[in-house]
């Protein structure tokens, strides 16, 4: 039985594993082109995965020259085969989600829950896995799609047509994916469950900073971005980032979309100023915004 898998805990700001797990092994990855691997352990659905979306835009424009970063799914909700705990049945995570949303500051719509709710995060994990296949880049395209599809469209990302929607979108091959969806993409992800196990994974998101002599270093849940800064750091002394364009013409060419927490992280201005900016660019016609339960996400200005 899984329990208060989908409960994310504020002072960790974490999003808890259904089940228990004992590490049988330390984490050990081979080494790869990049000075660093950072091993990220998500959810399609973790909440708290979509919290940490600025922190990690801003640690690939600022380090992504240092980094390669490998995604592996976690599997955090089986099915609703709730043992006990305060989230036991899908209306419960709406009214949680949008506590989650004011805390992280990143727009979340949870009555997906109350209208078509998710019976398992296990299919949109699937077709990750087997998007993953055909193209890595695309793949972390696709899964930021699916996530603003859940999180901010109210759509049940369990579903095919919507799984192909987001494929569509981020140029996969639709056909490809399906297949490998009901074949190699869910091999590979009990691949990643086993993995996760034997590291003793407790919960989402975690980001493992490794380099090729391995020397690890733990970002577990959500935390301020200078966190996963300091395990570049750490693991690499003689890092140094970029100092990238700041500039919203540049930001939003590097990203079809962002929240106002994430242009507020990357530009290095406050939520009110980016707002304040992001509003006067809307009302010139050079970007337009999204409202969901009064919080913003923008993209660049389109007369369809």
């Amino acid at each position: 039985m899984v329990k208060d898998a989908l409960q994310c805990d504020f002072n960790e700001g974490i999003c808890n594993i259904p089940t228990s797990v004992n590490a049988s092994a330390s984490p050990q990855v081979q080494a790869t082109n990049a000075p660093i691997t950072v091993i990220y352990f998500t959810d399609p659905i973790c909440s708290s995965c979509w919290g940490i979306e600025p922190q990690l835009k801003k640690l690939k424009l600022e380090y992504g020259h240092l980094i390669s970063i490998d995604y592996r799914m976690g599997g955090l909700l089986p099915d609703w085969n709730y043992n006990s705990g305060g989230i036991s049945e899908p209306k419960h995570v709406a009214a949680h989600w949008q506590e989650v949303s004011t805390y992280y500051e990143m727009p979340i719509d949870g009555d997906i829950w109350l209208e078509d709710p998710l019976h398992s995060s296990f299919p949109p994990s699937f077709a990750f896995k087997a998007a993953q296949l055909q193209h890595k880049e695309k793949a972390v395209l696709f899964l930021r799609k699916l996530r603003e599809m859940v999180f901010l469209e109210k759509k049940n990302i369990t579903k095919w047509e919507n799984i192909e929607t987001a494929a569509v979108t981020t140029g996969l091959d639709t056909t490809q994916l399906k297949a490998d969806i009901e074949t190699h993409g869910q091999t590979a992800f009990a691949k990643d469950l086993d993995l996760a196990r034997t590291w003793g994974v407790r919960g989402f998101p975690t980001l493992y900073f490794i380099n090729n002599v391995q020397n690890i270093q733990t970002v577990y849940g959500f935390k301020p971005y200078q966190h996963f800064e300091n395990a570049i750091k750490l693991v690499l002394p003689t890092a140094e980032k970029i100092d990238y364009n700041k500039e919203w013409q540049y930001l939003f060419s590097m990203n079809t979309t962002l929240t106002t927490k994430e242009f507020s992280e990357l530009s290095n201005q406050s939520i009110a100023d980016s707002e304040q900016l992001l509003q006067a660019l809307a009302l010139d016609k050079l970007v337009q915004k999204t409202t969901i339960k009064r919080q913003n996400i923008w993209r660049l200005y389109t007369s369809d």
